[in-house]
């Protein structure tokens, strides 16, 4: 077990085990490649734990593994709206219609999305590590930051969202899920939770 999560175990139902872990950039979300790229094995030891839920291979931040089958449908399943938060770099400057689109609901190809919660933030947070690799960024287009949470969980659906509303998407960075938070785990680092 490795130290630094601020989480608890959420209280809807009873855990055998439940680890949070900051996936790095770059590393697939399960615990085998046929290609030999970065997995989930290069992280966590621990046996006999699965995803609950999926962040892809350019993705960071909060994973959730667990060995109890009903709390991992619990976790992803739509229909528990589960709020998910994250951080997201976007490229451009957030006009006041593009943050109501995004609140409202963004029309994607398989349907409109869910209302989310959408802040602008004044920079990237302080306890923000940097990426390997850095994002590339465009010397003469501004960047910002965003804290958007869901409530359901559609293929790159953050992604999607952003480049919707004519904001391409950077750098994601997952920080809570439900009840439990990234805290201050570094990239690569777990705890268990419960």
């Amino acid at each position: 077990m490795r130290a630094g999560a601020q989480a608890c175990a959420p209280s809807f139902v009873s855990i055998r085990m439940l680890i949070a872990l900051n996936k790095p950039f770059g590393v697939l979300c399960q615990f085998t490649d046929r290609e030999g790229r970065p997995t989930l094995a290069d992280h966590v030891a621990q046996e006999g734990v699965y995803p609950a839920g999926r962040l892809d291979r350019d993705s960071e931040g909060l994973l959730l593994l667990t060995d109890d089958g009903p709390l991992a449908h619990r976790l992803t399943d739509p229909r528990h709206k589960q709020p998910k938060t994250y951080l997201v770099q976007v490229e451009g400057t957030p006009s006041a219609d593009a943050l109501a689109q995004l609140e409202r609901g963004v029309g994607l190809k398989d349907g409109m999305t869910r209302p989310a919660d959408v802040r602008l933030q004044a920079s990237a947070p302080g306890w923000l590590w940097s990426r390997d690799p850095p994002v590339r960024f465009r010397k003469h287009i501004p960047t910002a930051w965003l804290e958007l949470t869901i409530r359901e969980g559609r293929n790159r659906q953050v992604r999607r969202m952003t480049a919707a509303v004519g904001l391409p998407t950077l750098r994601l960075v997952r920080v809570r899920v439900g009840d439990i938070e990234l805290g201050t785990l570094q990239p690569g680092a777990w705890v268990e939770i419960a």
